[in-house]
C-alpha cells in the first residue's frame, strides 16, 4: 500500500495528498497515520513544505469527512451497511460507533479522527442523525486539522524513525492514541502561548 501511495506523491504531489486522505477517510483501506507521518518525514528531508503539506492533508481530510456527512443525509444508514463492508466498515464497527455516538455525541467527529475504524463511520452517523452542518463542521474540521498536525508534526520530529509510528500505533493502539492526543494538545497550547506573547512583545 505504501508504494501505491508514494507513486501517487511522486506523480500528483500535493494533490496527491488530497486525494488519498479523501480516500482513506471515506473508508479506502488506507494506513492514514502512517500516511501523514510519511509525510512528515518527507518534510524533514525539505522534500515538501510544511505549511503547504499540512493544508492540503486538511482538504483531504475535510472533503473526505464531508461527503461521508452528506451520504448520510442523503442515505441513510440502510446504505451505509450495505455498502459499508465492500470498504471495510463492517456491522461491528458501525455499531460499535453508533454507541459512542450516541454517549459523545459530535465530540467523537472530534476525538475520532485518533480512533482507527471509528473516524470513518462518524460523519455517516452524524449525517443520518441529522446534525447540523454547523456543529458538524466545528467539530469535524477542527479534528481533521488536530490530527493532521499531529501525526505531520510527529513525522518531522522523528525524522528517519517515522516508520516506528506504525509499529507502536498497532501494538499500544489505544495508549498511542490517548498520549498523542494529550501531547497534541499540550504543543498547540504551547504554541499558542508562545505567539499569544511574541505578538505582545512585537
Amino acid at each position: 500500500m505504501m508504494q501505491h501511495l508514494m507513486y501517487l506523491l511522486g506523480h500528483f504531489g500535493y494533490f496527491g495528498i488530497i486525494i488519498a486522505l479523501m480516500g482513506g477517510i471515506i473508508g479506502l483501506p488506507i494506513p492514514d497515520e502512517i500516511l501523514l507521518t510519511y509525510l512528515g518525514y518527507l518534510v524533514y528531508k525539505g522534500q515538501l513544505s510544511y505549511i503547504v503539506c499540512l493544508v492540503s492533508a486538511v482538504v483531504g481530510a475535510t472533503a473526505g469527512i464531508s461527503i461521508s456527512y452528506l451520504l448520510g443525509i442523503k442515505l441513510g444508514l440502510p446504505f451505509l451497511r450495505k455498502y459499508g463492508p465492500k470498504i471495510h466498515l463492517t456491522e461491528k464497527g458501525i455499531n460499535k460507533t453508533k454507541i459512542l455516538f450516541l454517549k459523545f455525541g459530535p465530540f467523537l467527529l472530534f476525538i475520532g479522527y485518533f480512533i482507527p475504524g471509528i473516524r470513518h463511520v462518524t460523519a455517516y452517523l452524524a449525517g443520518i442523525n441529522g446534525l447540523s452542518f454547523k456543529k458538524f463542521a466545528v467539530y469535524a474540521y477542527s479534528g481533521a486539522l488536530l490530527w493532521c498536525f499531529t501525526f505531520i508534526t510527529i513525522g518531522t520530529k522523528l525524522g528517519r524513525e517515522w516508520k516506528k509510528v506504525g509499529f507502536y500505533l498497532s501494538k499500544y493502539s489505544l495508549n498511542v492514541i490517548v498520549f498523542v492526543v494529550v501531547l497534541s494538545l499540550i504543543i498547540a497550547f504551547v504554541y499558542w502561548r508562545k505567539t499569544k506573547y511574541n505578538g505582545k512583545v512585537m
